[in-house]
């Protein structure tokens, strides 16, 4: 029987040394796994943005630049409806699988939900739907995460801790915030609670695809907020004012979606339909606006609402716009058109408000945000790294008012209760978004 080579020898030793120490030795060993593990996640996540994020912005010049494309939006609308009936299988829920994944594991979420959800995203945006980009890069990050679960061999405990990993890497590298995109991972899937065994490969991955995104070339935007006044009575009451009409505007943004995700699963038994019917009213309204101010993800509006005045009822046409498309079955995300609505939000609000437009804006694009996905604490770091820390205590209020006043709703039907917001929801605890919304209607039609 052969020895074995000295090598190995040595390695083995060294790992004996290092168990030996007890605590940190076993810390080391956790730490060297995890930064193997997400360096290999974070670089393929991070390129996958910046492909993403390129693709997103040519597809959305190409179309300002020839606006006829949008009559075609009925056509994409039976690609992808088509596409995702045929061949989606589990991949048509989206960012609510990944969630459901990390809840109660089942099986390795399917490769195909990342090419699928970049088509899907791309052709909407490309044609004229009012869509985000943030549930892209997220699926893509816990998609192309999972993969590795059998590679590594992992046991399903450090699976969940995988797949959360790709969620950060994903919405960190997409919006170039490393460290709300960690949290991201670690708060979005249960309401009220973080599981702190993510800690780690969340803020791993979230730094090394950060940081592969931008070495790609790819820049993300970042906003100015030019004054922030002295916290003083007059202030604190209008952060706890503006914050209250945020969680609002983020509940009614995920009502509305549902809302009409409902309408067209009712009215059109054939899935491949919906959005083909949906794309004609879409092109239809925008045509005759004469305007694609609505469409897309709004960046030119989100910035200028830190500027100068816009228009009052903005917000509610683009919660309109973004709902009636993600529910008639195109792709895409959430986010960015809630930091439109927030933003818009803010800037109508500074007309009876006492603070500053543009902190107004910045706290509206943070806080409809957290109303909507219920993570006030990834929106606090975002505004930071956004914004900068002169404007935080103003953008923690707005924050947490408006996780509050959400109530238990949200964009994400797989969302748990880990801990109710509300002592008179207690009962609510353990449950699902999706399963308490499906209870009160039940309760209401009753009456």
């Amino acid at each position: 029987m052969s020895r074995p080579s000295a090598p190995i020898s040595a390695f083995k030793l060294l790992l004996r040394r290092i168990l030996s120490v007890g605590e940190q030795g076993a810390a080391f060993l956790y730490t060297l796994k995890w930064l193997l593990i997400c360096v290999v996640v974070g670089v393929l996540v991070g390129s996958s943005s910046a492909f993403f994020l390129v693709s997103l912005d040519w597809v959305t010049n190409y179309r300002e630049a020839n606006p006829w494309i949008i009559a075609l939006l009925p056509l994409g609308g039976l690609v992808i409806g088509l596409l995702y009936h045929y061949y989606g299988q589990r991949a048509v829920k989206g960012n609510n699988l990944l969630l459901e994944e990390i809840h109660a594991p089942r099986e390795r979420i399917p490769f195909r939900m990342a090419p699928l959800v970049l088509f899907g995203t791309l052709v909407t945006h490309l044609l004229g739907g009012s869509a985000g980009r943030e549930g892209t890069a997220v699926q893509m990050g816990g998609t192309l995460a999972d993969q590795f679960t059998r590679v590594f061999r992992l046991r399903p405990r450090d699976r969940k801790l995988l797949i959360t990993a790709g969620i950060s890497a994903g919405f960190a590298s997409l919006f170039g915030t490393p460290l709300a995109g960690a949290i991201f991972g670690l708060e979005v899937f249960i309401v009220g609670r973080m599981r702190y065994e993510s800690l780690l490969p969340s803020f791993l991955a979230a730094v090394v695809a950060d940081y592969t995104c931008t070495a790609w070339g790819v820049g993300h935007l970042h906003y100015e907020i030019p004054f922030v006044p002295t916290m003083s009575v007059t202030g604190f009451a209008s952060a706890l004012l503006a914050g209250a009409v945020f969680g609002l505007a983020g509940m009614v943004f995920a009502k509305t979606t549902v809302f009409w995700g409902n309408v067209f699963s009712k009215h059109i038994v054939y899935p491949p339909l919906r959005p083909v019917v949906g794309g004609v009213v879409i092109a239809a309204v925008v045509f005759a606006m004469g305007t694609t101010k609505y469409i897309g993800l709004g960046i030119p509006t989100i910035q200028a609402a830190f500027s100068e005045p816009l228009p009052v009822y903005d917000a509610a046409v683009k919660i309109l716009f973004t709902s009636f498309t993600l529910g008639a079955g195109f792709k895409g995300g959430e986010v960015t058109p809630l930091f439109f609505t927030g933003a818009t939000l803010g800037n109508a609000l500074s007309l009876g408000i006492p603070l500053p437009m543009a902190l107004l804006a910045g706290m509206g694009f943070v806080a409809v945000f957290a109303g909507a996905t219920n993570t006030p604490l990834t929106c606090i770091i975002m505004a930071i790294e956004l914004f900068g820390a002169e404007s935080s205590i103003y953008m923690a209020m707005a924050c947490v008012t408006a996780y509050i006043f959400s109530g238990h709703s949200g964009i994400y039907g797989a969302q748990v209760i880990g801990s109710p917001k509300h002592l008179f929801f207690g009962r609510e605890k353990g449950q699902s978004l999706s399963s308490i919304a499906e209870a009160r209607r039940q309760k209401k039609s009753s009456r």
